[in-house]
């Protein structure tokens, strides 16, 4: 799962620099597939809950940081 992340996140970085304005529909639909995944895991009762849920939390994040990087850098290049 771990390297399922990082490879969505290097693909959406490069995505975004590419083509930014493409991007954000699969950033958006990556993050609400995590989102379901944080939800469910949510769902188990007391700690086990939000230990289930971390997982997913932080990967959405991630996706979101690594989709936002490859836009911030396509604005920065000077031409």
């Amino acid at each position: 799962m771990i390297f399922g992340i990082v490879g969505i996140c290097v693909l959406l970085a490069v995505l975004a620099f590419l083509v930014p304005r493409l991007s954000q529909h699969p950033e958006r639909g990556t993050q609400r597939t995590l989102g379901a995944g944080s939800r469910a895991g949510g769902k188990a009762p007391g700690i086990l809950g939000r230990i289930l849920s971390k997982p997913f939390r932080s990967s959405s994040k991630a996706v979101g940081r690594s989709g936002s990087a490859g836009r911030r850098a396509r604005g920065r290049m000077p031409f």
